[in-house]
Order: C-alpha cells, then structure tokens, then sequence
C-alpha cells in the first residue's frame, strides 16, 4: 500500500493495491484520495479483494486467450496432418502453413526453400506475401544470401533489424527476419525464411511453434521425396523389365526362325486395334507384355519340332498345341506378369470352339487374346517361311474375312478393317512389304 505524497502530489493521498496472479504481479490498482479524508481499514480490505478478483479475471481471461491460441494451432496441425495424409502434392501442405503464418502469426511474408541435389542450389517451392514475382521466386546458390549459411550451418537465424547492406530484399521493405533449417535424419532439405515489415521479436512460444510447423513441412518433403523416389525406381524397373521381355521375344524368333521384327510388329499392331475396339488405356501396358510374349511357350516344344520346315504329324501337332498352356505355367506364377498370361495363352482359341488349349468359345476367349489372334495370322501369312512364300496383303484380309464368326469375333474383324483402309501406320508397319 502506498499513501506516500510524492506519489500522489499535494493536498492528496491514495492506495495503490498490486493486482496478482499465482505466480507473478500483473498490474496495479491506484485510487487516490483529496486529504484530510482518512484512509480506513476496511476501505483497504475492499480494494485488496477487487484486485483479488481483477488478478483472478485477468489469469482466466489471459488463459482463455492462450487456449485459444492453442487449439487454433492444434488445429492447424490437424489441417496439415491431413493433407500430409490425403495429398501427394506437396504445395498444398505448404501451402496451408504459409497461410497460418501470415494471417495468425503476424508474419508479413515467407517461403520454403528446396535443396536441388543436381543444381546444388536452393529454389523456392512455395512462398507468400512477397509484392512482386522475383521475390516470390528467389533461388541462391551455395554462398549467396542467409538461406545457404542456414543450410550449411543447421542453425536457425534472427535478424531483428535489417541494416542497408544485409537486405536481401531492399524492394520490399521488409525489417525483421526469422529463418530455420527444415532437416530431417541428419539432413537439411532447405530452409523456410520469414519475414517482417516491423521490429519483431519472437518470444518462446512464437519459436516453438514455427519449429513444429517447419517439422510437419519436413515430413511432407520427405513423403515427397520418397514417393517420387519410389516412382522413379518403378518406372527403371518397369523399362528394365519390358526390355528384358524385348529380349525374350527376339530371342524366341530366332529359335523360332520366323520373321525378323514380327514380335515387335505383331505387338505394335495389337495395340493400335486394342485402342481402335476401344480397350482402356491402364489396359494397354498388359496387352503390350501378353503380345512380346506371345509364343513364350514354344520354349517348351522340342526344336524338333519346332524348327522342322516340312508339315507337322498329328503327333507332333499336339505337342505343338501345348505352348499356350507352356507359357501360362511360365507366366502365371509372376505376379507382375500374371496381367499379360491371356494372350499367350488364349491367342489360338477360336471364336466357334474349336481352338485350343481349352476350347473357349465366343466372349469365354478374353478380349485382348480374340484381337491378338487377328494379327497374329494377318503378320504370319504377310512372311515368308521355310514351307510358303508371303501372301498378298489383298489375300490375306479375304482370308480373314472368311473365318469371321469362325476363328475371328466379327466384331473385332470390322473394326480391323476399319484401321486397315484408314491408318497410315499400316504402311509404316508394313514398308517392308
């Protein structure tokens, strides 16, 4: 209690009653009185218990602000762990932290910088409130500007007034700067820089909270990285495996001894007729593998066989007829090409039953196996082999023709045709002829 003059002036006294909190003063309450007026006891107590009451409502109201405070963070980190979770694009993430930090955090601009591995230069993702472009679009080089010492050094950096030589952003007027190194596992994948337009300085709650948030930007760069990674490698191993099954195809027309390039034709037909009947473009990549492997099962029929240049026996007819079920007990077993297995294994059913190995009929033969089975005849009889000469192109469509609703489905015999009379690329596959 303070009843001291000099604190009052003359001719007046007064109390000042601090108002407290749990753990600190917070305030004061002053009421002065004109003298000779008595300052009684009980006048005391009453303003002892109004600054009671005014401590306790200003803690509750203070911590009311700071709840506040912390479920609107909660729930940022909720949005953001959502569209972690939800979204394989990474700007949207960062995205949503740009925008918490410029509207709920005071913060006048930012951006996420990125570590380019093969430019060895850090490029802006993401950013906003910059007033122009350029400055939304900075990249540095290993030396230039704060961005690449915070990459270097791991170590977040405040400059609580920039002085005329260090702003990296005269243009845009901006004082303070807040920046932290976005690492994860022993590695640093870039920084996010802040900025602002006045003096700030940031207390401990403020720092803690943008390091949480520069975390859950790590982890979405990390998924990222990871899933194009993942993307990367399947896409080599998918080349690999197809020039592999490229290989097997070439090989087996050696063995063989038909036609050089009919695999490569025979595969670069079907795909144009599986297009032109209308078969899904996902499909397409399976229909490619089952056409490369189409006679895979001859690598089961005795070169013999095989190989013999006059007619077949029965016998030797049967075992022939075996291939296609060769190559399903090859195949099949391959989860990566089990998609692919229905045209080596179906592409000599018949569409009235009488093909083999099993006897399909109508739609039972699978689609992709009923086109392949067209140009597979159409680019047989085009080729010389050991026991004919080539047929004409004129006589080999008559030929087709007359098994439609035989060998061939009709339907997909119209719509060869349709491809034979109006596609250029038939003359590229067939120049040779």
């Amino acid at each position: 209690l303070i009843r001291k003059r000099k604190v009052f002036g003359a001719g007046w006294g007064g109390i000042a009653v601090p108002i407290r909190t749990a753990n600190e003063t917070i305030g004061v309450i002053i009421v002065g009185i004109k003298q000779p007026r008595s300052i009684e006891e009980g006048y005391i107590r009453l303003l002892t218990t109004i600054a009671e009451i005014a401590g306790n409502a200003m803690y509750r109201s203070n911590l009311f602000d700071k709840n506040e405070e912390q479920i609107r963070r909660l729930t940022t980190l909720r949005e953001i762990d959502t569209a972690i979770t939800s979204s394989l694009d990474l700007r949207i993430t960062l995205n949503i932290i740009l925008e918490y930090l410029l509207t709920k955090m005071g913060v006048s601009a930012a951006r996420f910088l990125i570590f380019n591995l093969d430019t060895q230069m850090l490029d802006t993702l993401a950013s906003s409130g910059f007033q122009n472009q350029e400055s939304a679009q900075l990249s540095f080089n290993i030396g230039e500007g704060f961005a690449t010492q915070i990459l270097l050094n791991r170590k977040a950096l405040y400059i609580k007034e920039f002085n005329s030589e260090s702003n990296q952003l005269d243009s845009e007027n901006f004082l303070s700067y807040y920046a932290l190194p976005l690492s994860s596992k022993g590695t640093t994948k870039g920084v996010l820089e802040i900025y602002f337009k006045e003096t700030f300085t940031p207390n401990a709650d403020w720092i803690d909270f943008v390091h949480t948030l520069a975390g859950q930007a790590t982890i979405t760069i990390d998924n990222s990285q990871l899933f194009e990674n993942l993307q990367r490698t399947n896409q080599e191993l998918s080349l690999a495996y197809d020039t592999t099954l490229e290989g097997w195809g070439k090989a087996l027309e050696l063995r063989d001894k038909e036609t050089q390039g009919h695999t490569q034709r025979v595969t670069n037909l079907t795909l144009e007729l599986a297009q032109q009947v209308g078969i899904p473009d996902f499909q397409l990549i399976h229909i490619r593998r089952g056409a490369l492997l189409h006679d895979i099962g001859k690598m089961g029929v005795p070169d013999s066989i095989l190989r013999k240049p006059g007619a077949l026996t029965e016998e030797e007819m049967n075992e022939m007829r075996k291939h296609p079920q060769y190559a399903y007990d090859l195949l099949y077993p391959i989860p990566y090409l089990r998609p692919a297995v229905d045209i080596p294994y179906c592409h000599h059913e018949w569409w009235n039953g009488n093909g083999y190995p099993r006897g399909l009929k109508g739609e039972a033969i699978p689609l992709s196996a009923r086109i392949f089975a067209i140009v597979d005849v159409w680019d047989a009889l085009l080729s010389d082999r050991p026991y004919r000469k080539a047929w004409k192109q004129n006589d080999v469509l008559d030929y087709i023709l007359n098994l439609s609703g035989k060998q061939f489905e009709p339907r997909v015999v119209d719509e060869f045709q349709k491809i034979l009379r109006s596609d250029s690329k038939m003359i590229q596959i067939y120049s040779y002829k």
